[in-house]
């Protein structure tokens, strides 16, 4: 699950600006030397931080795929497929997800993997929680 909703997108997705059905969601992957801040507010703001193109990595990261927003009595999730990147050769840390079609691609959530990982030329996957990237109650 999310480590946090930045601050910023829970006022865009309770003023509209945010789809979270229709939209585009994409996730970056980040580096150690990154220091999370819920009051980030855009995809500029982490950048900064995002792992370097190639090596099984590409710069603005990937799509994420099959994105589902359901509700289950009180609780809404927000899912969608592990994202995986192959022949990867990389050290990353953090995880951002950002909507894509917003302009100034808004921050969602950030995922901290509580230590540095790493991939030499395998495969690199985020195993999405079974409650979903994140929940609302």
């Amino acid at each position: 699950m999310a480590s946090f909703i930045y601050n910023s997108f829970k006022q865009y997705e309770g003023d509209g600006t945010v789809d979270m059905d229709g939209d585009t969601f994409k996730i970056i992957l980040l580096s150690a030397s990154h220091t999370p801040d819920a009051t980030h507010t855009q995809y500029s703001n982490v950048s900064g931080n995002e792992l370097a193109n190639g090596n099984g990595y590409t710069t603005g990261g990937q799509t994420l795929s099959n994105v589902a927003w359901s509700r289950t009595g009180a609780t809404v999730k927000f899912d969608a497929t592990d994202p995986v990147w192959t022949a990867a050769t990389f050290d990353a840390r953090y995880a951002v997800i950002y909507d894509d079609t917003t302009a100034n691609d808004i921050l969602v959530c950030l995922l901290d993997f509580g230590a540095v990982k790493s991939v030499s030329s395998g495969t690199f996957t985020i195993v999405f929680h079974s409650d979903g990237i994140f929940t609302k109650t």
